[in-house]
């Protein structure tokens, strides 16, 4: 992509449930495409801002301030976008104002419109833009998905898995019919697979019956490493490259990036 005109895909990371992955996933899977070379910028709208911790950004903020002012104010996108240790990766963080950004939105025009606004200027800087949503499907959800092109959807490998993914993808619906009509499912990503029990087994089996060829092919091992990094404020895959969580992530970027160039 570094001889082309870059046009950054952009991916909200989405699941309604908390505990899923999703902030673990957005980190290591823009950590390994970064690594490859990719340029790619993380969006954190979570107000528990666990995103900017976990690249070890926590309580930093650019010269214009976190994604709150971004949706809030008129300032040039690219004033709220810091690097991190990383190479190739750069990020918009979250705080706790966030929490409010809900509330102060709901009176601003086009409101599900703000992060578009700020996305869109910048898609010409990167390969690669993720947005990590938070546990609802709140304002600020709906900000990510009319302003992405696809959405991941990490999956609990636990017995209620699917419960409420159905409220997901009826929100997806109707953004595509009202707001925003290219919206797909990026992928489905099983997380937290446990392959020594029965109930891990059962449940990857169901989510691709019905998900069919949506479902990611690598899945996302327990991995205790993938516990500790964040409080290091580390991806995994730096933390320690040789887990089985890190190489599952690596795997996962592979995939994604062989599903683009197929």
């Amino acid at each position: 992509m570094t001889d082309q005109i870059r046009h950054a895909r952009t991916v909200a990371v989405a699941n309604q449930k908390g505990g899923v992955g999703k902030t673990t996933t957005a980190i290591n899977l823009a950590t390994s495409l970064a690594l490859d070379g990719m340029r790619v910028l993380l969006i954190d709208i979570d107000p528990q801002g666990n995103l900017t911790s976990g690249v070890g950004l926590k309580g930093q903020q650019a010269p214009a301030g976190t994604i709150y002012e971004a949706l809030l104010t008129e300032a040039p996108p690219e004033s709220f976008v810091l690097s991190t240790s990383v190479e190739n990766l750069s990020l918009i963080p979250a705080d706790r104002n966030l929490t409010g950004a809900e509330i102060e939105l709901v009176s601003v025009p086009a409101r599900e419109q703000r992060l578009r606004r700020v996305i869109e200027p910048l898609r010409g800087r990167y390969d690669l833009i993720f947005v990590d949503c938070p546990p609802s499907l709140g304002l600020l959800t709906l900000n990510a998905l009319v302003a992405s092109d696809a959405v991941l959807i990490p999956l609990h490998c636990e017995y209620f898995a699917l419960e409420g993914l159905a409220d997901l993808v009826g929100t997806m619906r109707r953004v595509r019919s009202a707001l925003n009509p290219a919206l797909d499912i990026e992928g489905v990503l099983l997380t937290m697979y446990d392959d020594r029990t029965n109930l891990g087994q059962l449940v990857a089996r169901d989510v691709r019956e019905f998900f069919k060829e949506k479902v990611f092919e690598t899945i996302i091992p327990r991995n205790v490493r993938l516990g500790e990094a964040p409080s290091h404020g580390i991806p995994a895959v730096l933390y320690d490259a040789k887990s089985r969580g890190a190489a599952a992530y690596v795997a996962l970027a592979r995939e994604l990036r062989a599903r683009h160039a197929a």
